[in-house]
């Protein structure tokens, strides 16, 4: 079975604030990166379905050049190998240039399964996948908590979260799955995982390589411009309540009523 997991490098949230350029775009290059959070938990659940059944994983990411540093760690926790697509003109790329990016490195590969995280941290939009999906005509199977590939039937079944509970979903292969943190805890890179990390094949692809046009992707092509950016309001003051959880209760209880919210 083979696997492409899409990666995305983004702001590391436990770094200093993010700066924004003159173009009011976020400064990458003075921002450092770390995998997508979410995408970590896509890739421990490919990792566990070829433990299982046996196979490999492709990382597939759209980024910076710098972007594959940050893929090192994805391929640590042992993912197969990695492709990393990369152009000065899809700077600035929005959701339907990266959608579209994606879905033709995918064109050039043979996989069973795409996996992806429900979103990022630095977008928050979560429609590339579908995108995707739309774009390559692949069977799209949302918010799974639960996969089981049957590679004999060439079928897929996903077990997917819904607001009263889960439906279970069944679809040929290949098709792209949206994963949930339910799918499991990412884990830690080994020492031995990171030293292989350091030989394992990351493959740089331009718009060129696949065969597609720039004129209408990247930040010239965005559908939307950043007009202005301003920082929030100052916190305003805030009132401290010390003592027993009867008296807290009080203030509280006094808080509220001086106002005529109760």
């Amino acid at each position: 079975m083979h696997i492409v997991v899409l990666t995305k490098p983004v702001p590391d949230p436990a770094a200093a604030a993010e700066r924004l350029g003159p173009d009011h775009r976020l400064d990458r290059a003075a921002s450092p990166a770390v995998v997508n959070a979410n995408d970590e938990y896509a890739l421990e659940a490919a990792l566990k379905l070829v433990e299982a059944s046996g196979g490999e994983i492709t990382l597939l990411t759209m980024a910076p050049a710098g972007g594959a540093d940050t893929m090192r760690k994805a391929l640590a926790m042992g993912a197969t190998r990695g492709i990393q697509v990369t152009d000065p003109v899809l700077a600035g790329s929005d959701v339907r240039s990266t959608a579209a990016v994606l879905a033709a490195a995918l064109g050039e590969l043979t996989f069973d399964l795409v996996l992806a995280g429900a979103d990022t941290s630095d977008g928050g939009g979560g429609v590339v996948p579908a995108g995707i999906a739309a774009l390559l005509r692949l069977p799209y199977l949302s918010n799974a908590a639960r996969i089981e590939p049957d590679a004999g039937s060439g079928r897929v079944k996903v077990r997917r979260i819904t607001p009263t509970g889960y439906d279970v979903l069944e679809a040929p292969m290949p098709a792209l799955i949206v994963c949930t943190q339910a799918l499991g805890e990412p884990r830690y890179p080994s020492l031995k995982g990171i030293m292989a990390a350091r030989s394992k094949e990351i493959a740089a692809r331009a718009l060129a390589d696949l065969g597609s046009d720039p004129s209408g992707l990247g930040g010239a092509a965005s559908t939307t411009t950043v007009l202005e950016t301003r920082r929030p309001p100052a916190r305003g003051a805030t009132t401290v309540v010390r003592g027993t959880p009867g008296e807290g209760a009080a203030a509280i209880v006094n808080f509220l009523a001086t106002r005529r919210i109760i």
